[in-house]
């Protein structure tokens, strides 16, 4: 049964120039620059200068001439604005949305170096193998992943050759194309997990005790080795402890991902860090500045505001592709003003959290001690600053600041408290400073435990259970006990 009802909501909704302010809020000082070079290529209206006081007083009458001209276009029935919708008229913010997955498309890096895939194939070609082992060795270089496992089954494999490319193969036959595979370069590479991967870098190498010893541990005990039960090892090999130590150091000599790093021995890549902030400590003072080195002054083009102000002199004898002509201009113009007023906005935003953070803490860009580094949440921030908290996240995310210390990432100051049994509110950065200082000076021979950790920690006065010791010790990506031990 139909049913006709009136509804009343409250919804809040961002306009497109507010989803693209909080884009450009995000982005780092060296995409910053790049954004404002595509801008300036696609908006003609746009350019790079100083504003002078002619241009100022320019714009205000541009902001009249567009409410005037509005308001005539509006009322004047010849002219249908569907009709002069063309892609040039949508703007830039639109067009740049319905593009998105096209500009991904471009955005993808052309890379001339030879991919792994490749340099299988061309092993491959050296070999004779008849035509259907060929098949099936391109099938399955074809799934080796970028570490160089192959991590289906060999099962599934022959399914997919029968139905895919009609080849009726056993999974023996698919075995001993593997193997063929197994004996190219890098070494390693084809194995289906990790014991085998570290089995075919030894079987490759000249053979000695040692390594006859290593090729025992991982065919015989390796849930042990991977376990650390050493103490079973040495009584099921009878080995003496020294010889165990040269026999587990030949092991963990070998790549547990024998392509992993393929691109990288093709091309170099280089990682350069843009300070957006630059916080500098001078006789007790700190001073603020923001990285704009890369970012132009901007203002509007003196020619598409004059283009403007003669169409809108002579509107009564404008034709149809005139007053086209006019609505293009004010559709740049308004474009061009509006990343104007967004990145001075971008500007003071930045400006503003960084200043609260800086007052926060003040002591540690004086000193640079990380133990001076006071309990700050992204609430602390927003509330001080005036923003909200989303707004400060996006601002501190990507973001990197340089002090007289050396450059940190904004994120590196925010941390949560905890409490000492005294009642002194610490930050948890400086715990996990002493956790990482016990797990460091530990005897390797026997490991703290996280309990262990735990009771050192409320010696010290810190109260902290056991499963925040563990959180904390993951944050640091320190495996458990059992896994740090040595011999």
């Amino acid at each position: 049964m139909l049913k006709q009802q009136l509804q009343q909501k409250l919804q809040q909704k961002l306009s497109p120039q507010q989803i693209q302010l909080i884009r450009l809020l995000e982005l780092p000082a060296i995409e910053l620059e790049e954004r404002i070079k595509h801008e300036l290529e696609e908006n003609p209206a746009l350019e790079e200068g100083k504003e002078s006081l002619d241009d100022l007083e320019r714009a205000e009458n541009e902001d009249e001439s567009f409410d005037t001209y509005n308001s005539d276009i509006t009322t004047e029935e010849s002219i249908d604005l569907g009709d002069y919708r063309t892609e040039d008229d949508i703007p830039d913010y639109k067009l740049r949305e319905l593009t998105e997955r096209a500009e991904k498309k471009e955005e993808i890096p052309f890379s001339v170096s030879e991919s792994l895939n490749e340099y299988l194939l061309q092993q491959l070609a050296l070999r004779d193998l008849s035509e259907t082992n060929v098949r099936i060795a391109e099938y399955i270089i074809g799934n080796i992943d970028d570490n160089g496992y192959l991590r289906r089954d060999l099962s599934a494999i022959a399914d997919d050759l029968i139905f895919q490319a009609g080849l009726d193969v056993t999974e023996q036959d698919i075995e001993k194309v593997l193997f063929v595979i197994q004996d190219f370069d890098p070494i390693g590479v084809g194995a289906r997990d990790l014991q085998e991967c570290l089995l075919l870098q030894l079987i490759k190498q000249d053979e000695d005790n040692i390594k006859k010893l290593a090729v025992r541990i991982l065919t015989e005990f390796f849930e042990e080795f991977t376990r650390k039960h050493y103490d079973k090892i040495m009584r099921g090999l009878d080995l003496e402890e020294d010889t165990l130590k040269k026999v587990i150091r030949e092991i963990t000599m070998l790549n547990p991902k024998p392509c992993a790093n393929w691109g990288d021995s093709m091309e170099i890549s280089f990682s350069q860090v843009i300070p957006d902030f630059v916080v500098e400590a001078i006789n007790g003072d700190l001073i603020l500045s923001l990285n704009n080195r890369g970012i132009p002054e901007m203002r509007i083009s003196r020619e598409y505001a004059e283009m403007f102000e003669d169409y809108t002199r002579n509107k009564m004898n404008q034709t149809a592709q005139m007053k086209e002509a006019v609505l293009f201009v004010k559709q740049k113009l308004d474009s061009a003003q509006w990343f104007i007023e967004a990145i001075k906005q971008r500007q003071e935003t930045l400006q503003r959290t960084m200043e609260t953070i800086i007052s926060l803490q003040r002591n540690f860009f004086l000193s640079g001690d990380e133990s001076t580094l006071k309990p700050m949440i992204l609430k602390d921030v927003a509330q001080r600053s005036g923003y909200d908290i989303s707004t400060i996240s996006r601002v501190s995310n990507s973001k990197y600041v340089q002090t007289n210390f050396g450059i940190y990432p904004l994120k590196y100051f925010f941390s949560e408290s905890i409490q000492t049994d005294s009642g002194e509110e610490i930050s948890t950065r400086e715990v996990k400073s002493i956790l990482k200082t016990y797990i460091e000076g530990e005897d390797k021979r026997r490991p703290l435990t996280d309990e262990e950790l735990a009771v050192l920690l409320k010696d010290k006065g810190y109260m902290i259970a056991r499963r925040t010791v563990a959180k904390y010790r993951e944050q640091l990506e320190i495996p458990v006990a059992r896994l740090r031990k040595e011999i």
